[in-house]
């Protein structure tokens, strides 16, 4: 999925990785206090913002899942993706 990302979406891949709000703040390059922010939807992000948060997620071997008519979601990439991207 090359789209936006929800703050729903943040939260859930958080929770599969075990990350705190700290730890994806730090490797996404922003601020817990905006991290949270997003995450409550109190803020619209900037698009570097998210695609920051993306891209540390990404790395970290989260797949976002567009909407398909099932839903959006979030998914751990296929072990063997997650190796080639490494």
């Amino acid at each position: 999925m090359q789209g936006v990302i929800t703050s729903a979406q943040i939260r859930a891949a958080r929770g599969l990785l075990k990350w705190t709000q700290a730890t994806l703040a730090a490797r996404g390059g922003t601020s817990i206090v905006t991290l949270n922010m997003i995450e409550n939807d109190s803020v619209t992000p900037r698009a570097g913002t998210l695609d920051g948060i993306r891209r540390a997620l990404e790395a970290a071997g989260v797949e976002f899942l567009g909407e398909d008519g099932s839903g959006l979601g979030v998914r751990f990439r296929a072990k063997a993706e997650r190796r080639d991207r490494r």
